[in-house]
């Protein structure tokens, strides 16, 4: 049995997106091709690796222990270009980080452009995630770095502060109706919202929240992206939920108001599985988010 470099990062990311497609694209290889280069695995292995489900695909058993020695292995090649790059010229290395909704606007404002332009040879893996998702991932070692909130249960990794995370209700300036500076979920459940698409980290947590209050939000149109719902707000659409900082970048066409519900302010931390064992390029990052 063999497999090579290639394969092993492919099973990763395969396995780690949940999608033969999204996984090829990755890493760079036509569907064709990776699906043909799993299916050698398996035929080198002599069992299945993947279970093929109807919205993707998940490790089999034997699968998961591939995955585990995968993430070993990319591990350790990220250690050995940390180790070398002190002495190789043009040496890259990349970083893995999970963050959540919040996180990811913050760290897009400046503090990854910044980091980028400082440090040429590092190349940044961000992924938006859903903060229990981040916890697991880090915990795996499926990714160096997450920034997540503290609810998630981030007691078994280090962790140091990032910043507060507080939700907002948005609506048009000049919408009658939501008096006031603060209002609870409760109070709006019967409005009209635009949301975020489905499957977003941030939306499904609002909907959770309206699910154990007993009711549901009526959205009335999904999109990408913080910013697409702020404009559609701005335009009379509906009311939405945003970050505190993202409804400040559009404060001249938004009024907000705070949401008084505890789930609506989050203590974000940067979390890794250990910081002292991060590779260098890793602690540049982590120093630089902290």
């Amino acid at each position: 049995m063999r497999f090579d470099l290639i394969d092993l990062r492919l099973f990763l990311l395969v396995a780690e997106r949940g999608s033969i497609t999204h996984g090829a694209e990755l890493a760079g290889l036509a569907l064709a091709s990776a699906s043909a280069r799993i299916k050698g695995m398996e035929d080198r292995l002599g069992a299945p690796l993947l279970e093929r489900r109807r919205r993707g695909v998940v490790p089999t058993a034997a699968g998961q222990a591939l995955l585990h020695h995968a993430r070993a292995v990319q591990n350790q090649i990220e250690a050995m270009a940390g180790d070398l790059g002190a002495y190789a010229t043009g040496l890259r290395a990349r970083v893995r980080l999970l963050a959540n909704t919040a996180a990811t606007g913050e760290l897009l404002r400046g503090i990854l452009p910044a980091f980028l332009v400082a440090h040429p040879q590092i190349d940044i893996d961000l992924d938006e995630r859903p903060s229990h998702e981040i916890a697991e991932a880090v915990a795996s070692g499926a990714a160096d770095l997450g920034i997540a909130a503290t609810w998630a249960g981030l007691s078994h990794l280090d962790q140091k502060p990032f910043f507060i995370d507080r939700l907002v209700v948005i609506a048009a300036r000049n919408r009658p109706g939501l008096e006031g500076r603060t209002t609870s979920l409760a109070d709006i459940l019967g409005e009209s919202f635009v949301g975020l698409s489905t499957g977003h980290a941030l939306q499904e947590h609002i909907t959770r929240q309206a699910a154990r209050l007993g009711g549901h939000l009526h959205i009335r149109i999904r999109v990408p992206g913080l910013d697409n719902v702020c404009r559609l707000v701005a335009q009379g659409a509906g009311i939405g939920i945003v970050p505190e900082s993202a409804a400040r970048g559009s404060a001249r066409t938004l009024r907000s108001l705070r949401l008084t519900d505890d789930w609506a302010t989050r203590q974000l931390n940067l979390c890794a599985r250990r910081f002292d064992e991060l590779t260098p390029q890793a602690k540049l990052l982590a120093a630089a988010l902290v």
